[in-house]
């Protein structure tokens, strides 16, 4: 199953929003100096679909004046066009017509990192008409899943016991789903919950924070999480310093040399208004060969040594765990670079980790990040061994710097 076709969203009145919506419709609520949608239209892109129907109503002709037909960014760009009193449903309803088989479905207010062929695999492992993104909320939860991802339960008031996650859009839809809606002027909520009532929906939990314009608080957290950033991931043992025989570890701040040719580029890089953050995995710890407190002397020492250098760092990320506990955080496992991510607010996506091990690479890949992997890498038994590769192979830290100074475009913007 191949999706090439997105449909957001664009006909509500955004009341809450007031009073922007006064003036624009929600989706082109300025954000950074260009209208949100432009943000979703962009991400779309990125993931490799072109093909993007509008649904629009609430001022409709602000949306269509400013993007017409999408040339200017690639994509095609068709529309719907509803009354403004057409709840999502009916709007999504009476598109019938113009939608595919398959179909990506976005809110136009919401904005997480995804990435399409993901969501393909897991829509195609489980027999459902829909397959929603989710994210657990500390409050305001609306769904309840099983052990396989199966929706048992949504509830869109909000208030039934054991509520988990939230979803987010971000949804494939099958066509056949249509048959749970109607040409009343209904919310697309109440076909969510048919579906689930039949057991036809799933949910693939994200943990990306997820940001809103809904209203002007989030607003302003969505403009901080899409400003333009210049965030790269550094690994430590084999990047930043030289690394300890195998099976053993950099105990002590007696034992960390940091490797001198690194500085050099890493400096330019800051020069250039790069900030760097540090993951790396520290098994010794579980292992009993060093303590929490000789990690935080080393990576004081870390530190002092990139500031005198002129080397803006960060934070440094480390998971302390014995890679048999199974935690979220050990590398490959994306869960560090997930935590910088989301404590920086900066998009994985447009940002690069630079690592020398195979572990680096999946990371990245699991948080769905770009990576590039230093050393001499270029061999069939890697390529075969795991399920990605790299962005790119860079020979060191220099060869790296270039690469990246020279696909600045690609970075956060």
């Amino acid at each position: 199953m191949l999706i090439k076709q997105a449909v957001i969203l664009c006909g509500g009145l955004g009341t809450r929003l007031k009073p922007i919506t006064d003036h624009v419709p929600k989706p082109m609520a300025e954000v950074n100096g260009k209208p949100f949608l432009e943000y979703l239209i962009l991400q779309l892109k990125d993931n490799g679909i072109k093909e993007i129907l509008l649904l629009t109503g609430y001022k409709k002709e602000n949306i269509e004046e400013y993007f017409k037909d999408g040339a200017r960014w690639e994509v095609n760009i068709s529309y719907s066009r509803g009354d403004t009193e057409w709840d999502t449903g009916k709007r999504i309803y009476q598109a019938r017509n113009l939608i595919d088989t398959h179909f990506l479905l976005l809110y136009s207010d919401n904005f997480v990192q995804f990435n399409l062929n993901k969501l393909i695999e897991f829509h195609n492992s489980h027999e459902g008409l829909i397959s929603l993104t989710l994210f657990q909320k500390k409050e305001g939860n609306n769904i309840i899943i099983s052990e396989g991802n199966k929706v048992l339960l949504y509830d869109k008031k909000r208030q039934s016991p054991g509520l988990k996650y939230v979803e987010l859009g971000y949804m494939i839809v099958d066509k056949k789903s249509f048959q749970y809606f109607d040409e009343s002027n209904f919310s697309f909520s109440n076909t969510i919950k048919n579906l689930v009532d039949h057991r036809q929906a799933f949910g693939l939990i994200t943990k990306h924070q997820y940001y809103s314009i809904s209203d002007p608080d989030r607003l302003k957290l969505m403009g901080a999480y899409l400003s333009k950033k210049k965030i790269i991931l550094l690994d430590r043992d084999g990047i930043i310093n030289a690394k300890a025989p195998k099976g053993e570890y950099i105990t002590s701040p007696e034992k960390f040399t940091v490797i001198p040719s690194i500085l050099k580029p890493l400096n330019e890089l800051s020069k250039e208004g790069y900030s760097f953050i540090v993951i790396s995995n520290q098994a010794g710890i579980a292992r009993g060969k060093m303590s929490l407190e000789d990690l935080n002397k080393i990576d004081l020492k870390m530190k002092e040594i990139f500031r005198e250098n002129g080397i803006n760092i960060l934070k440094s990320y480390y998971c302390p765990h014995h890679w048999e506990e199974g935690c979220y955080c050990r590398k490959p496992n994306p869960g560090m670079l997930i935590n910088a991510a989301n404590e920086f607010k900066f998009r994985l996506d447009q940002t690069f980790f630079i690592g020398d091990d195979e572990r680096d690479v999946f990371a990245a890949y699991n948080a769905e990040c770009k990576s590039i992997l230093v050393g001499d890498h270029y061999n069939k038994k890697y390529l075969d061994s795991y399920p990605c590769e790299p962005d790119y192979f860079a020979f060191d830290l220099e060869h790296a710097k270039s690469y990246i100074l020279n696909n600045n475009n690609n970075t956060n913007n």
